[in-house]
């Protein structure tokens, strides 16, 4: 019996799926359904029952399962004890992120630790806000950089990089450019072009517009800001994005939306129980973005 065997058990009891626990232990289906038939030939007894698509414990799997656990755990605790007096950390991360959004920052925390702790394997993940929170939540995740309305959730741990309002953005020739400032009202009467639902910005907007008690008329909605400033560009709307994307598009005309209140933010989230890796991480995170 190998601890990778008791890995591979604990995954597919977690996961209840061969395929999902493949794909978190990086190995192929076929491969960790024949180390857990070895395993089970070495016990010599079954520890799923593999009569429905679901992979359910048989009553020898749940006796197995909290003792796999714990000798998983007295592994890593022999590691990191050894890797504690080298002054190594060691690790896997799994981080997300909102799609098609690139924040250097990230990315040089991203390289700078891998540079200072080779141990530590990265594995990035591109989702919706509320996805990722979510996964956060669920530990399928160690890290997220997300998009929320108006601050973190409380139940994580985390770390605010901006805090800021939304714009209106329309082409220069737009008649809207008149306007110095624009209410929400007035958008409303306007075909909008916003983030996908599940994004921080599109809850920003949302939770807006029930606060004025106004209804958005959301023409189209994408997944990423350049899409919705090009859809934009065609003449399709008004865009509706936070002050820093709508900086990215100096062709287009950011007009200030006065009674939007609430502002988006952009955080970073984790479970407040940290690993020393993750620890690692978030020590070069923090002076990436400030410092």
């Amino acid at each position: 019996m190998e601890l990778r065997h008791l890995e591979y058990f604990v995954a597919v009891a977690e996961e209840a799926n061969f395929t999902r626990a493949a794909n978190r232990v990086h190995i192929s289906q076929p491969g960790i359904s024949a180390q857990i038939r070895q395993l089970e030939s070495e016990l010599g007894a079954a520890l799923f029952d593999r009569s429905t698509r679901v992979a359910t414990l048989t009553a020898a799997g749940k006796a197995a399962l909290p003792h796999a656990r714990a000798t998983l755990a007295a592994a890593a605790g022999v590691r990191d004890a050894v890797d504690d007096v080298n002054q190594l950390v060691r690790g896997r991360l799994a981080v997300g992120m909102v799609t098609a959004c690139t924040v250097t920052p990230l990315f040089d925390a991203l390289a700078a630790c891998r540079r200072a702790h080779p141990g530590i394997a990265t594995d990035l993940v591109e989702d919706n806000s509320d996805r990722l929170v979510d996964r956060v939540r669920a530990g399928t995740l160690d890290l997220a950089l997300v998009g929320v309305a108006e601050r973190p959730p409380a139940d994580l741990a985390s770390l605010t990089i901006v805090s800021e309002r939304l714009v209106s953005l329309v082409p220069s020739r737009h008649p809207l450019t008149a306007s110095a400032a624009l209410r929400l009202s007035e958008l409303c009467s306007q075909p909008l072009i916003c983030l996908s639902t599940g994004t921080g910005v599109r809850s920003v907007l949302d939770r807006n517009c029930a606060a004025q008690n106004v209804t958005a008329t959301v023409a189209m909605q994408a997944s990423a800001p350049d899409a919705v400033a090009d859809l934009v560009r065609r003449g399709l709307g008004v865009a509706i994005l936070s002050e820093s994307m709508a900086a990215s598009y100096p062709d287009l005309e950011p007009i200030p939306i006065v009674d939007a209140d609430l502002e988006a933010v952009l955080a970073l989230v984790w479970k407040p129980a940290t690993s020393p890796a993750l620890r690692e991480l978030l020590d070069h995170a923090r002076r990436a973005f400030m410092p």
